[in-house]
């Protein structure tokens, strides 16, 4: 017996009404049987559209079982009648695979869901019947925007005047059928807000929703009335939401969305069919039907396709107050028990609904699917998936099963190469395992939840539409004894550059005392004339972004370092966030570095880059950010917020007399820090608040010193991966020490030798432009196809100096949570410098996690973050 099942029969309590139930079900449970017809949007396999391909399709299939329907883009299926839901099961996915097979050979695919989101209205079409025809003339944009596929459920119930007078009774219950199909978040392109937006459009034709007939004679005259008005043309128009069927003696259920899942389509039969016995029992028995307003219905089924199971579903039955979908799925299990047991379908039904919830609806699954890496495309191939019946991780099984069953990954940092969990993460894998592969999904869609609502997106480039923040749940863990370490080379190399940029926009010493060659600087494309003008700033780069690598034997270097406008220090602060919100069962031991400082630290960072004169007044400090637009403004707000100073944007900017303040909503405010999140370029490009260019007042404040930048202008210099290669130098020529933090073995393109050498082994190495950002132009030769090779050959040659190439550094891993089971991925780690009165690393760190089968782990080129556990002996 499942959890659920479990669970519904220890709170099972009778419903207002069900006395004198029980005797007639034994003598009636088993007369009626059932059927389902499914609708079939047709996609193209190429380009993942809806096609007005259907007729193609059903020349090859056999009459009878498959049918054409409205739109010339749909396929309808009619299973046999069945008797018991493993035989309807069966059908329905044999039909499914008879049409998947055929649709293949064609280049198309089958999906069975509400809606698809790509979708060309201009190279659809109706099909081409007298009857469809008529229906387009007459109701125009509801067939044109009829690109909508549902699941009809039919139940035997050959006695018109009970069926009629069981429509009437089911419909508290139907809002919760159409939460479980919920099945199309998208309307033509666009997310629509919905869990079922074919609902929405099904509820515009004029005959949806109840007939309000309570005996068989009433509904003939009603129908006769409807067309005799005109407004339909035949019987079969009636579209009520519970209808009897004008051509077989059935009950028939139209208001569910078209479901991927075969077995939500059992689930949802398995439930009407109970709901259908149980309400036929009460009207023999002449038991008064419960009543509910028409409007309070109409509102519960509106709850229904706005939150399918992710959110509050009316509680109709009882108090029409709202309550999670969970609870009412519970509430229809419980309604319908009696009659399931007595059919023999109770564990299959209350299995399936569990399942349902612990999955989560379609449509919360394709949004996710989605938001990986901002694609229809993605979401479209898993409803092809899924409606063929390919196999994907079941959560009613996986959660039966250890999560880490098969896992398998050389220089794992939580798995051993024998399997063993090590001991740092026993604790975690431990609770993760007590949670289950059905209760990680169930937790997964509450990170969701909380991200949305809180607005952790991210933006990419040529990107309408920002994305979720990834997150994975495991949090990853840094040893106390590796922390410390990482540490102290981490502030001994922010130290290092913040001297170089002092010397290369100064006297240059390095170059003339021949540490770095003249070429290399003078060569940067981050070297900017501005750069002169931080001259009477202490300190240039107060925020630096450090990204490390830990390679399968366990040692750490540095892969990148970023002194421009790092970002990542406000998503690692949520990610602990997250944690502790959504996996409250973690108990965070107490060797883990709180966050709870980190603002303030960054803040007192800020301040120390104050003019002098500011020091009286005290300093005021304003996050510069292109606001809303920006990709992390989520960030930027949020650091704002928590750091108690403004967020600006340059065009609320305006410099007067050297000093620079805000305009905001008529309040001016002087400046005394920019914190700057915008690119230089971005910054002084800009008009300010007065319509005038920001650049030659904001540069002349800033030469005077009348205002401090952080990060300063041509910092970008620090970001060049050809410079990289000598911070090793750096270190030992500005601070006179030895470096503690290793680099990855860097050849550069500029030097002949060195580039021949790197030319001769594209296949075994990285190559990296030098002003590359996010992951942009980095080619991975291991992974790279020979055209890929021989193309960044070709620009590798024609400009050398713009080039680098790296040994490729055999990341670490760490387990992910990925569809129901745990797999290794390979990840980084971003840690924070902050250089003010003193320089110290923040106690908080981003990990960046790669994509199944890459190495690259940034968010715009389909990465993820874990929340990451930093130990220190001090702690706690």
């Amino acid at each position: 017996m499942s959890d659920l099942a479990r669970r519904v029969r220890a709170t099972a309590h009778a419903a207002p009404g069900d006395a004198g139930l029980d005797a007639p079900v034994s003598d009636l449970a088993s007369t009626e049987r059932l059927g389902v017809e499914e609708e079939f949007h047709v996609v193209d396999l190429a380009t993942r559209e809806l096609v007005p391909r259907a007729p193609e399709l059903l020349a090859l299939l056999p009459d009878g079982p498959f049918t054409n329907e409205l739109h010339r883009s749909v396929v309808e299926t009619n299973s046999p009648v069945c008797t018991g839901l493993d035989e309807l099961r069966e059908a329905l996915a044999g039909m499914r695979r008879q049409a998947a097979g055929v649709a293949e050979g064609l280049g198309l695919g089958l999906v069975g869901s509400g809606t698809v989101p790509l979708v060309d209205s201009s190279v659809l079409s109706i099909t081409d019947t007298a009857r469809f025809r008529h229906m387009r003339d007459e109701y125009q944009i509801l067939v044109r925007e009829q690109l909508i596929c549902g699941t009809q459920v039919h139940v035997d119930l050959p006695d018109r005047d009970v069926a009629v007078a069981v429509t009437q009774r089911l419909s508290p219950w139907l809002p919760v059928l159409l939460a479980l199909s919920a099945s199309s978040p998208y309307w033509l392109g666009t997310d629509s807000g919905y869990a079922s937006a074919r609902s929405l459009a099904w509820q515009r034709w004029p005959t949806s929703g109840g007939s309000g007939a309570t005996t068989a004679a009433e509904h003939d005259a009603l129908v006769a009335d409807l067309v005799a008005s005109g407004t339909i043309s035949d019987p079969g128009m009636i579209y009520f939401d519970v209808r009897i069927s004008p051509h077989l003696p059935t009950l028939e259920l139209r208001v569910t969305d078209a479901c991927p899942d075969v077995d939500d389509v059992v689930l949802l039969a398995g439930l009407f069919r109970a709901l259908v016995r149980r309400e036929r029992d009460a009207v023999l028995a002449g038991l008064p039907p419960d009543t509910t307003s028409t409007p309070l219905l109409r509102a519960a089924m509106w709850r229904a396709a706005r939150a399918g199971l992710e959110g509050d579903l009316l509680d109709l039955p009882r108090s029409a107050g709202p309550v999670p979908a969970a609870r009412a799925v519970e509430g229809l299990l419980e309604h319908t028990r009696t009659h399931l047991e007595a059919a023999g379908d109770w564990e299959h039904v209350a299995g399936l609904a569990e399942q349902a919830l612990a999955r989560g609806s379609s449509a919360a699954q394709q949004r996710r699917a989605f938001e990986r890496r901002g694609r229809f495309a993605d979401v479209v191939d898993l409803l092809v998936a899924r409606t063929q019946g390919a196999e994907v991780s079941s959560p009613a099984v996986a959660a039966a099963a250890p999560l880490l069953t098969g896992y398998r990954s050389h220089g794992d940092e939580a798995v051993t190469p024998d399997g063993a969990v090590r001991d740092a993460y026993a604790g975690i894998l431990g609770t993760l395992e007590g949670l289950g592969s059905a209760g990680m999904l169930v937790r997964e869609r509450l990170r969701d939840d909380e991200q949305r609502s809180r607005g952790v997106t991210f933006g990419v480039p040529g990107e309408a539409s920002t994305r979720l923040f990834p997150v994975d749940l495991l949090p990853r863990v840094v040893p106390a004894q590796d922390w410390a370490d990482l540490r102290a080379g981490l502030v001994q190399r922010a130290d290092a550059l913040d001297a170089f940029l002092h010397d290369v926009y100064g006297e240059r010493a390095a170059v003339r005392d021949g540490v770095i060659p003249g070429w290399v600087v003078e060569g940067s494309p981050g070297l900017r004339p501005t750069g002169v003008l931080m001259r009477r700033q202490a300190v240039r780069a107060h925020v630096s972004g450090m990204d490390l690598v830990r390679n399968g034997a366990g040692e750490w270097s540095v892969l990148e370092d970023n002194l421009r406008v790092p970002s990542g220090i406000g998503y690692a602060m949520q990610n602990r966030r997250l944690t502790e919100n959504v996996l409250p069962e973690l108990v965070l031991p107490r060797q883990v570095v709180g966050t709870e400082g980190v603002a303030r630290m960054l803040r007192e960072t800020l301040e120390a880059a104050a003019p002098p004169a500011a020091a009286d007044r005290g300093p005021v400090v304003a996050v510069i950010s292109d606001g809303p637009t920006d990709s992390a403004w989520f960030e930027h707000s949020m650091l704002a917020e928590e750091m108690g100073v403004l967020a600006v944007q340059p065009r609320e900017l305006v410099v007067t007399d050297g000093a620079v303040f805000a305009y905001r909503s008529g309040v001016r405010t002087r400046l005394d820090v920019l914190y700057l999140r915008v690119g230089e370029d971005t910054l002084l490009h800009s008009p300010g608040a007065d319509g005038v260019p920001l650049a030659p007042t904001l540069v002349a404040a800033v030469d005077a010193g009348t205002v401090g930048l952080a990060n300063g202008l041509g910092n970008g210099i620090g970001d060049d991966k050809a410079i990289y290669a000598y911070v090793g130098a750096f270190i030992a020529y500005y601070l006179g020490e030895e470096q503690l933090l290793a680099d990855v073995p860097t050849y550069l393109c500029g030097v002949p030798e060195q580039c021949e050498q790197a030319l001769g082994r594209m296949a075994e190495l990285v190559f990296k432009p030098v002003d590359g950002y996010g992951g942009e132009g980095v080619l991975i030769g291991p992974h790279a196809s020979q055209e890929e090779l021989d193309t960044v050959g070709r620009q590798v040659r024609s400009a050398p100096h713009r080039w680098i190439a790296q040994e490729v550094v055999d990341l670490s891993t760490v387990p992910c949570f990925d569809e129901g089971v745990l797999a290794p991925r390979h990840v980084d780690l971003r840690a924070f410098v902050l250089k003010g009165e003193r320089t110290q690393v923040a106690p908080v760190a981003l990990t960046r996690v790669a994509p199944a089968g890459s190495l690259i782990v940034n968010s715009s080129r389909g990465g993820g973050s874990k929340d990451t556990w930093l130990l220190s002996e001090q702690a706690g």
